[in-house]
């Protein structure tokens, strides 16, 4: 592989290098929300600001811990978490919103990924598609209980992984609709809980890592109650799952000393 740094040790998107950041990291997509998840750790600041790519690092329970965003989908997530581990992190959180698919899902509601539907490209140039996109099982147990410990009931299953946003919520405009109309009526049939853009890819790039990873999102809203006739309400406040991300790894951290 060419080294586009030469020699530097800097990565080349992320512009981080070995003890910029922490083994764990929480993954936004949003750049605007680094500097607010960063605001629980104590005496973070900012390592490197490239792209979409803005890296904080601080600290929690005495142990390091950065906040990078990776902007949308699964392209960019899958760099991040690529150059985040060779800059020393092994345990990634991801922190999003999502829109729900099943009915029982509710704007402002919290998700937590057990695994995702590979219906994006990134995860194909890492691994044939038989193979599951899955969250790391105590990521996940730590984020529940996080979520539960906050009053939150979270729903913890599957998720949908896409690349077009608006193949999602224009699907009847697109070319393929027939397909992208079909594969949705599955995903509903199957229990499919939310549709999201980086999880499977994130999941994939982990297990051939061989890092730990999950995956927590805020339901913005769910189309499918509003086409059912359901209330639908759109709620855009993330700060409770910045608390749970920041709580999951609080709970990684104290377990992994025990």
């Amino acid at each position: 592989m060419s080294d586009y740094t030469h020699g530097s040790g800097i990565q080349y998107h992320l512009g981080t290098g070995k003890g910029d950041v922490g083994r764990y990291v929480i993954l936004p997509g949003d750049p605007k929300r680094v500097p607010l998840i960063a605001n629980h750790l104590t005496d973070a600041r900012l390592v490197a600001d490239v792209r979409e790519y803005v890296t904080y690092t601080g600290y929690l329970e005495g142990e390091k811990v950065s906040v990078t965003s990776t902007g949308i989908g699964g392209p960019s997530a899958a760099i991040a978490m690529e150059e985040l581990y060779k800059s020393g992190a092994d345990t990634f959180v991801r922190m999003g919103t999502c829109g729900g698919i099943d009915t029982k899902v509710i704007g402002g509601d919290v998700v937590i990924a057990t695994s995702s539907v590979r219906a994006e490209g990134t995860s194909r140039e890492y691994a044939p598609i038989e193979f599951p996109a899955v969250a790391t099982f105590e990521v996940v147990e730590a984020l529940r209980d996080a979520a539960i410990a906050m009053g939150k009931h979270p729903h913890v299953g599957v998720v949908q992984c896409k690349d077009s946003f608006y193949g999602q919520h224009n699907p009847s405009g697109m070319p393929v609709f027939y397909e992208l109309e079909n594969r949705w009526e599955a995903y509903k049939r199957l229990g499919v809980l939310a549709s999201e853009m980086e999880s499977a890819a994130l999941f994939t790039v982990a297990a051939y890592l061989g890092v730990r990873v999950g995956s927590l999102f805020f339901v913005v809203g769910n189309q499918e109650r509003e086409k059912a006739g359901l209330s639908n309400p759109i709620v855009h406040d993330t700060s409770e799952v910045i608390e749970i991300s920041i709580e999951g790894i609080r709970n990684l951290i104290l377990r992994d000393r025990s």
